[in-house]
């Protein structure tokens, strides 16, 4: 825990104007539409970091089926809110979560944020030969 924050994984207490500005702007999903970024929180496990005063700072949100497989996805937290330990709050949360406990594989894709997942366990690709992708970076635009 850190002091003056508090996570929720409740879909009702998230920010969406919040995540939808950060997420809409990122290298990932750049111009999201604010409909499609709705959809994906309301169909997914979510965590959101939020002040004492109910302002959300960070967010992240596993696509699951909480039976085999989880996929982590549009993770951030708010530029003057980073060098807390809110990442790692974040993930502490997740990882312990519920719903989250005894599957088969946890994925995400990250360009920035290797050494934070490594301390969670995660990995490099041990097969990529395995993985395949349809990747279509031009549909929101």
């Amino acid at each position: 825990m850190i002091s003056g924050y508090k996570v929720s994984s409740d879909t009702s207490d998230m920010d969406f104007s919040v995540i939808h500005e950060y997420v809409s702007r990122s290298y990932w999903a750049k111009n999201i539409p604010l409909s499609t970024m709705e959809t994906a929180i309301n169909n997914s496990l979510c965590f959101g970091v939020f002040t004492d005063a109910g302002n959300q700072v960070a967010f992240a949100r596993m696509i699951t089926d909480t039976a085999t497989f989880a996929y982590l996805a549009d993770v951030f937290v708010l530029e003057e809110h980073r060098g807390k330990g809110i990442s790692k709050l974040i993930m502490e949360n997740i990882m312990a979560h519920p719903k989250l406990q005894g599957l088969r594989r946890m994925a995400l894709a990250t360009s920035d944020a290797h050494g934070l997942y490594e301390q969670f366990g995660f990995k490099a690709l041990a097969s990529p030969e395995s993985f395949m992708e349809l990747h279509q970076p031009a549909v929101y635009e």
